[in-house]
Parts: C-alpha cells; structure tokens; sequence
C-alpha cells in the first residue's frame, strides 16, 4: 500500500519521483509512435510520461528508450552455462525477461534438476520464467533419465514464477486422449500451455487448440505460420544457433497479424549469444527484412508480454515495470544501457552479477557409461543400400535417405569420407541399460577422428559421429571422465574438450571461461576437416531428437518419425 500510495502521488505531482529520464524519445508500443516524454519511475514501477521531477535524474541524451526485451522460449541448457551466469551473458542484449523450459535437465534428473534451475535463477538481475516439462520422456521410444508425471509436475504450479506447461511434443498422446497426457493439460488448463507442432497437418492443428495448447515455434514456412494464426495460435519465429527459421516466416507479419508473432532464440549456444545477441538479433533481421523497427520491437516485448500474462511488462507505460533500453540509434538496435525495475543491470557489455547455488551430487554424477569395445560398435548392414541419416545444414530437421554404404570383409558398415557417409552412436547413459543405436549419417563432411556430446535432445544420452570405431571409443572414454560435455578426438587423442558436468549439459564455469573452451573445440573441428557453415556440435546434439522429422537415431535404433517406428538399417 505504502509503495501503491508512493506511486499515485508522483503520477498525480503531488511527490517528485524516484527517477526521471528526461530528454529521451519514448517508444509508445501501443500507437507505434515515438514520442518527446519524460519517464518518471517510483519504486521501480513506471508511474507516469509527461513533465515530472525526480530525486535522480538520468539525461537520456537524445537517445530511445523502449522497452527491454523478452525472450518467449529459450532451453538455458543449450548455452551450457547456469541460469545466474545465463543472464550475465544475455543482459547486455537488453534481454530482462525470458520465459525458459528446464527440458532438458528434467530429462536427466527429473524434479530435481527443475527445482535447481529455479534455484539458481532467483537471486539473478533478470525475470526468468519458467514453463514446465511436459514430456519426459518425450517418446517412449528412447531412454531418458527421468519421468515427469502430472503428479510430479503439479506442486512447480504453486512457485510464483511458473507460467505454465511447456512445449507438447507427444502429439499421438493428445490426439489419443492419453490419460496422462490430458491429466497435465487439464492442470494447466488455467495456465499457458506452449506447443510443438513440427510437421502436423490442419486437423492436428485443431487438435491441439482444442486441448489449450496456445503457441508454436516450429514453424518453417509462411504458410505453416499462418495456419496456426487462424486457429488463434501465437507463432515464435526462431533464430537459434541450428534452427534459423525468421527469413522463411517473417513474409507471414503482417499489420493485421503482428500481435500473434514474437521472437524466441529456442536452442542458442553461449558463443552465438555473445557474438549475434539474443532476440534482439532477430530484431536486427527483421529490420534487414523490411519489418518496421517499431513493430520489430513490439514483437520481442509487448507480445510476449501479452502472450504469457505478464501484464506488468512489455512497455513504457504507467503501472508497467521499469525494464527498458536506451538505445543509441533505433534502426541498428544499438544498446548503450539496460534498466530492470528502475536500476541500470548492463551498460557496454558489463552486468550485475547474480548469485550462483551449488548443484547436489546427484547432478554432478550424470554419466554412467558401459566400457566400449569395436565390436559394440559394429553396424551389420545385409544389403548394398542402407537407411541414412542425411543433415540439412542449420536446420534441425532431417531426410530419411537410402544411400549405397561400403562394407568390410564381415559385412559390416565401413565410413567414407569420399561419400560423406560415417557411423553414428547412440549410447544410454543414465540406467546402465548396455544400450547402442547405431546408424549412418550424412553431411558432417569431417575427414578424420570423431565428436561426441552428452547434449543429446531429449534424452541427452551420449551422441557420437565418427570415421573410425577407435576414436569414438575414445570420445566414450573421455566423457566419462568429464562427467559429461563434448569432445573431438584425432588419432585417439583429445585435441579439444569441453568439460559440462552439471547434468552432462551445464559448465560450473563463467560464460567467458566457456567461451574459451569452444574456442579451443572449434580449432579441434577445423583440424578434422569439419565445415563452418553450420554447427556440428549444435547439428549433432539434434539426431536422437526422435519428435523432429525425418529420421532420427535413438539408444534404442534407427526411428522414422513419419512411420512412428523403430527401422532397420538395411529395410
């Protein structure tokens, strides 16, 4: 009541304010105009625009003031850095809010893994939301560290920063009725539900509407994006570090349209991060691709803010709270400072550090790999031609091709780097199962030695690609002594290591520390012949996905999404 009264009173000039930025050009992202205003904050609460008299005054100089930005879907664990070192990265983008979905770390360690991310982000200069998981597993057809039930989720709803349930990905279970499944949509029924609609056709689309579910950020084509908007639906355009999708769907914005749309990065490493931004690169894209600066801007603030029912974010405007940006210049989104409730967080480049909490030893110790032979390793392939995994570059999805494989004098798969074509491994890490998918890829282009990762979507068992069984057996070996994280291995020595042992998928480190050790991973991809148009790593971590099309490799084989099934290498 106290800070209620405050506010009224300074709005009313009855009392200065705690703040005034005076001589700023204001975006108004209800009109879309830019208006000469003061900003007048009281208790880190927007009170009032118009001529006001503060305690403290900033003079914003000529530059925009606009309001900070929100982030509407990102997987923290694909920076591979803690939530409290996450937001240090990512503030200096002028990102205050993001809405995250702790899947994959609740794919490893369950509740636990959920209740360590809400931990660690709580003391931390930025609003981090969280959606819960709603699928893990994601699919029976692979074995994950844990298993969420709706019983298991329901208790996350009481916490004041969950929003809702998160990407439905196991779209047979929805459409089936799947008593669990609708026991977690019913739960969330008076929360948001977010969807994941990779692929589906129309009737689908009405499935999922029907059952709550409200957004969609696998869309790939204007058209698919505007199938979701006429059900109602809110589309998140993603640039992530594999999945670029902003080009392809941005023709779909119209000024009818636009309030359905925002900007999410999704899956972003840290180095991407740093170097292109978060979404106020989609921002900078949209603006490149002839979308109004002051529309791009609604996009990643007001609509998210709409979209999930943060009805005190996403403007400049009185009651709102104070997260804004002042900007040197409005068409390049040039950052020069970052408020969060009225207090300057990150100014060139600099943040205000949170505080970090430790993981438990049940986080630390995620990785219980069997002892490799070559002969766990061999891929009996009958006939000439063999299913194959073929990438396609910066995009998550994948073709099911089949492809003429050499083999050796057992019949057994052989790689060439001539066709392009290596082995693949998949091997649980969780349960001491003992169980090996192996398959073939295409389009890794490395010429030598292997890369292996324990940041494998959904399940995030261990994921290799190699040309010889000697190398990948030593990647096995190296990530078990890192407890997790990636590694490229030459002529069975580690010529590059990235240690992740929080789970297999976070670094205890600070995200210039990891940085560094990418660094070293991307001399260690070159020096094996990989290309730099994508990213094997970020590429690689995508093909056990068994929910994304076309063919995947899971723990337990080959899976054809299409088909819902488990194949055969040579069917």
């Amino acid at each position: 009541m106290e800070k209620l009264t405050r506010r009224v009173q300074a709005a009313a000039g009855k009392r200065p304010a705690d703040l005034v930025i005076k001589n700023g050009i204001v975006l108004d992202s209800y009109n879309l105009e830019l208006i000469k205003t003061d900003v007048a904050i009281v208790d880190g609460v927007i009170a009032g625009l118009g001529d006001f008299e503060g305690h403290h005054i900033i003079d914003a100089d000529g530059k925009y003031i606009v309001p900070s930005l929100i982030d509407a879907r990102v997987h923290i664990e694909s920076a591979m850095v803690t939530p409290s070192e996450f937001a240090n990265a990512v503030l200096p983008c002028g990102v205050t809010t993001i809405v995250t979905d702790p899947h994959e770390i609740a794919n490893v360690c369950g509740s636990e893994g959920i209740s360590y991310m809400l931990q660690d982000s709580e003391n931390v200069p930025m609003n981090i939301f969280f959606m819960l998981p709603s699928s893990v597993p994601s699919t029976s057809f692979e074995n994950s560290g844990a298993t969420l039930s709706a019983e298991d989720l329901k208790p996350f709803y009481e916490h004041s920063r969950v929003l809702g349930l998160a990407e439905v990905m196991d779209y047979p279970s929805v459409a089936h009725t799947s008593p669990s499944m609708i026991q977690k949509l019913f739960d969330a029924q008076n929360k948001k539900i977010d969807g994941h609609a990779a692929g589906l056709h129309s009737n689908a689309l009405n499935i999922y509407k029907s059952a709550g579910i409200t957004t969609d950020h696998e869309c790939i084509t204007a058209e698919e994006a505007l199938e979701r908007i006429k059900r109602g639906m809110y589309v998140f355009i993603r640039e992530g570090s594999v999945a670029k999708n902003l080009k392809q769907l941005i023709p779909a914005v119209t000024e009818r349209n636009a309030r359905r749309f925002m900007f999410c990065t999704d899956d972003k490493h840290i180095d991407d991060l740093i170097n292109e931004g978060s979404v106020d690169h989609n921002i900078r894209l949209a603006i490149q691709e002839g979308v109004d600066p002051l529309l791009a801007i609604q996009m990643a603030s007001l609509n998210v803010a709409e979209c999930f029912g943060l009805s005190t974010k996403g403007a400049i405007a009185p009651g709102l709270d104070a997260d804004f940006l002042l900007l040197d210049d409005i068409e390049s989104f040039s950052i020069s400072h970052v408020y969060r409730a009225g207090e300057l967080v990150a100014e060139s480049g600099k943040t205000k550090m949170g505080t970090k909490v430790t993981p438990s030893n049940r986080i630390t110790s995620s990785v219980h790999l069997p002892t490799l032979r070559k002969d766990h390793l061999n891929l009996a392939v009958s006939k000439e031609e063999a299913n194959v995994i073929e990438l396609i570059p910066n995009q998550i999805v994948t073709k099911a091709r089949k492809l003429t494989v050499d083999h050796d004098e057992n019949g057994g798969f052989v790689s060439c780097s001539r066709k392009d074509l290596m082995k693949l491994a998949v091997i649980e890490r969780h349960h001491h199962t003992g169980n090996i998918g192996l398959g073939v890829v295409k389009g890794f282009q490395f010429h030598d030695g292997a890369i292996a990762t324990t940041v494998g979507h959904d399940s995030h068992n261990l994921i290799m690609a190699g040309t010889n069984d000697e190398d990948m057996i030593k990647a096995a070996e190296v990530i078990q002594e890192m407890q997790g994280g990636l590694a490229v291995i030459r002529g069975k020595k580690v010529i590059g290591k990235l240690p992740l042992p929080i789970a297999g998928l976070l670094s205890d480190k600070d995200y210039p520390t990891v940085i560094e050790e990418l660094e070293e991973i991307e001399k260690a991809l070159k020096e094996i012949g990989a290309p730099d148009h994508f990213n094997p790593f970020l590429t690689l971590s995508f093909l056990s996905l068994p929910v994304i099309p076309e063919l995947k490799l899971t723990d337990l084989g080959l899976f054809h999404v299409g088909e819902f099934r488990h194949i055969n290498i040579d069917e």
